[in-house]
């Protein structure tokens, strides 16, 4: 530990999984209870879902077969604009399949110490991630440690023993269908199809008949989890338990191997002996490497990733607080903010990392439930992309590569969807994915179009390729991975949209997620035309595809269709009391208080609505966002305090994140809150829920408080845009912004004391720094960095070598 770390601390073992402790390595995750006569480690695997990677193409065939297609696809065109709705309905669910697949627990750890003990109390450091618990057991005091390391691809646990020795029980077990235990392993196999809560018809789980002698489509549904354990006791193993007697030190260590990993790393499938020997040797490779080595390794790792960054909102960004106490109770709004900030930075590193495994999903890469809500699985239609808002500004960059994997998976799954569900080109995905690249709509035949039939997920998910760009100018990047998926997710687009009778381009069917409006005849409907949303979308990707050719030097026939398209795309428009439209028209909202803000992603994050360069749209964000009202849940929170922070509303900013980080008392387990009562806050760990627990409201409040201090789009470098007066002082150093820089910057009394710009990837262009309305503009040399006064006076320009 460092004098500059920050610890929360719970003085007890946890009673519940929403009490425990996270740790990840991106690949590896688990939840940390703590306890002397039983404690546990709850690990989960990002590779293991259920399905197979055939689900989609199955799902596509079955869709086909039912009789969705172009033709019908006409047809509910025409039902729509003769405002036909209860026909329209009826043809849109014949375009949906079945569900995507469930995130699963994969296994648990057990320890049993021989003996009561007086528990000390536990303790998260989130810039070492490393959790420690610390026990006195019959005078003996003992110190455990537990972190997740990347480089090593292993959980790692540590105990020692300040006088004397302890007896040990270690046990590995799973909910999940085991078919191998050796004590030191333990074997499992996944469902091939697993539905989620929401379908009751369908069932939970379906395995498959036994030991797959023929794996489904070539995919053989196992895992293995592997312990090995170093320590100077005596180690037998009895009816699958491990028995340690007599240790002063002890070091566990938990790898894993499994068919889901292979599938996403594009490597051959091995066999269940190979499995086995793969994960029983990097966990014995591990550990002989001791527990000082691999975390030291761990931390050199972790801290030099999480380093890059720091945020201090008032005097306190170091030292140990109780979570209860220190960060819930209220009593310091600035700690509870700072936490936030760092909290969501730790658990974006610890679940998500290049070459880790699949992105984190609607929990992250941590849940205990055989069927989740929601079946954790990616939510595109707001809850996935916000997972990622902050991961560039927090100097988080390389952790964007995951969900870059997931895109990919989806354009490939999604061509064939594009093409032969409603003969287009290119690719498209819905609001509902998975690891295996589910592009199809959910529902099963019965799903509310208003959040079944959405047809921008891929759109929306390309909006990420463009942002890793913008922040790292990395050309290489973007003509070899981003540049294709945007061009494919542009031809969809095109071939979408469809010409309207005032010579506009529309598209149709239209929603907006998962909103519902009241039509001209009183009834309560979902599908429209040219959703708001829909066209910030498109044309986002539109001129953003332009501008990567550009930069590229490609010139291609479909920048030429989009040159065309762009200017008949349809424009923002106005209700008539002065907000924004959500649908093609001024329909009444079914809920004016609705949880999305779909027709304000122009706002952010797109960068299309700005109080400087549309001055009449911002008010009508802002009118909008009266509109829907404070109160929410810990992701819709961290949107309005986010889309506040762009319309530079510092005082509602403050108010939603002071609601949005009040300890939540309620059933965490429900998917819904109890009728009339207030929605969400945040879990004795910190996680935030609706209910149900959801890690995007985590990495949402993190891009929020971010947003409020710093910002930098449209251009323009901004310097506490929405800096409430709650505030008066502060630091941040190394927020990354667009255009390859970063800022650090001080700020004392409610004023900038001092403000330092660096460039650190990009060209050596100007850059334009605005503080409260006033604006300079410098040039900043690659490798060097600006100093600026409290006026923007400029200090002096120093060539660093970055």
């Amino acid at each position: 530990m460092t004098s500059r770390d920050l610890k929360l601390a719970w003085p007890r073992p946890a009673g519940s999984w929403f009490e425990a402790a996270p740790v990840g390595n991106g690949r590896l995750g688990a939840m940390v209870f703590g306890g002397v006569r039983l404690g546990r480690w709850q690990i989960n695997d990002s590779s293991v879902w259920s399905g197979t990677p055939s689900s989609p193409s199955e799902g596509l065939a079955a869709v086909l077969g039912a009789g969705a297609g172009p033709e019908r696809l006409a047809e509910l065109r025409e039902a729509i604009r003769a405002e036909d709705y209860r026909r329209a309905d009826s043809l849109a669910m014949l375009f949906e399949g079945r569900y995507s697949q469930e995130y699963l627990p994969f296994v648990d750890l057990w320890m049993s110490l021989d003996g009561d003990g007086d528990y000390r109390g536990r303790t998260l450091n989130l810039d070492s991630g490393v959790v420690a618990e610390e026990i006195e057991l019959d005078g003996r005091r003992i110190v455990r440690r537990t972190w997740a390391s990347r480089p090593a691809g292993a959980l790692c646990v540590a105990l020692e023993v300040a006088e004397g020795s302890v007896d040990i029980d270690l046990e590995l077990t799973s909910e999940l269908r085991v078919v191998g235990r050796t004590g030191l392993s333990l074997a499992v196999e996944m469902p091939i199809d697993g539905a989620p809560t929401h379908e009751p018809t369908a069932p939970p789980h379906r395995y498959g008949d036994g030991p797959v002698e023929g794996p489904v489509d070539g995919y053989d549904p196992f895992g293995v989890a592997a312990m090995a354990v170093d320590t100077d006791g005596d180690v037998r193993v009895v009816d699958g338990v491990v028995r340690v007697a007599g240790a002063s030190r002890l070091l566990v260590v938990v790898t894993s191997s499994t068919s889901g990993a292979d599938f996403w790393s594009r490597n051959s499938p091995a066999s269940r002996d190979e499995h086995l020997r793969r994960a029983s040797q990097s966990a014995e490779v591990a550990a002989a490497r001791g527990a000082s080595e691999l975390l030291r390794e761990h931390e050199e790792d972790l801290r030099g990733l999480l380093g890059g960054m720091e945020l201090t909102i008032g005097a306190r960004r170091s030292g140990t607080f109780d979570v209860a106490a220190d960060v819930l109770s209220g009593k310091d709004e600035q700690l509870t903010a700072t936490v936030i900030v760092q909290l969501g930075r730790y658990l974006l590193a610890s679940a998500s990392r290049p070459g880790g495994g699949p992105p984190p999903n609607l929990q992250g890469i941590w849940n205990q439930e055989l069927s989740p809500p929601w079946s954790s699985n990616y939510t595109i239609n707001i809850n996935t992309e916000m997972n990622y808002w902050g991961a560039e500004q927090a100097g988080l960059g390389e952790c964007h590569d995951p969900l870059f994997g997931l895109i990919e998976r989806l354009s490939e799954a999604g061509a064939p969807v594009a093409r032969e569900l409603y003969g287009a080109r290119g690719w498209l995905a819905h609001h509902n994915t998975d690891m295996w690249g589910w592009a199809l709509p959910v529902g099963m035949g019965h799903g509310n179009p208003s959040w079944a039939l959405w047809m921008m997920g891929g759109v929306w998910l390309t909006q990420h390729l463009w942002d890793h760009f913008e922040f790292s100018q990395d050309l290489e990047f973007l003509g070899d991975r981003a540049w294709p998926l945007m061009r494919g997710c542009a031809e969809f687009c095109l071939d979408w949209l469809v010409d309207g009778a005032d010579g506009l381009l529309d598209t149709i069917p239209s929603t907006s997620p998962e909103n519902l409006f009241v039509s001209r005849a009183g009834t309560i409907e979902s599908l429209s035309v040219s959703t708001a949303m829909d066209m910030a979308l498109i044309r986002a990707l539109f001129t953003r595809c332009l501008a990567a050719a550009e930069l590229l030097g490609v010139e291609d026939s479909v920048c030429a269709e989009i040159r065309t398209a762009l200017p008949r795309l349809r424009p923002p428009g106005l209700t008539a009391d002065g907000r924004l439209l959500e649908w093609g028209e001024d329909h009444v909202e079914q809920d004016p208080q609705h949880r999305h803000m779909s027709h304000l992603v122009g706002v952010h994050p797109l960068d299309q609505i700005d109080p400087d360069r549309t001055p009449e749209l911002a008010q009508a964000a802002l009118a909008t966002l009266d509109r829907r009202g404070p109160g929410a849940m810990g992701w819709s929170w961290s949107w309005k305090i986010t889309l506040r922070a762009r319309l530079r509303d510092a005082a509602v900013a403050r108010e939603l994140l002071l609601e949005a980080v009040q300890p939540y008392s309620g059933d965490p387990l429900l998917s819904a809150p109890p009728e009339g009562t207030e929605w969400g806050g945040l879990l004795p760990n910190l996680f935030s829920t609706h209910p149900p627990f959801q890690m995007d409201g985590n990495y949402g409040l993190m891009a929020a408080v971010v947003e409020m201090l710093v910002q930098s789009h449209g251009g323009v470098v901004r310097v506490l845009p929405a800096l409430p007066p709650e505030w008066p002082d502060g630091a941040v150093r190394g927020v990354r912004c667009r255009g390859g820089l970063a800022v650090d910057l001080v700020w004392r009394g409610g004023r900038l004391s001092t403000l330092s710009l660096h460039r650190l990837h990009g060209d050596d262009g100007p850059v334009w720094i605005d503080y409260e309305g006033r604006r300079k503009e410098v040039q900043v040399v690659c490798g060097s960095s600006v100093d600026f006064g409290a006026e923007l006076e400029v200090r002096s320009l120093i060539e660093r070598g970055f």
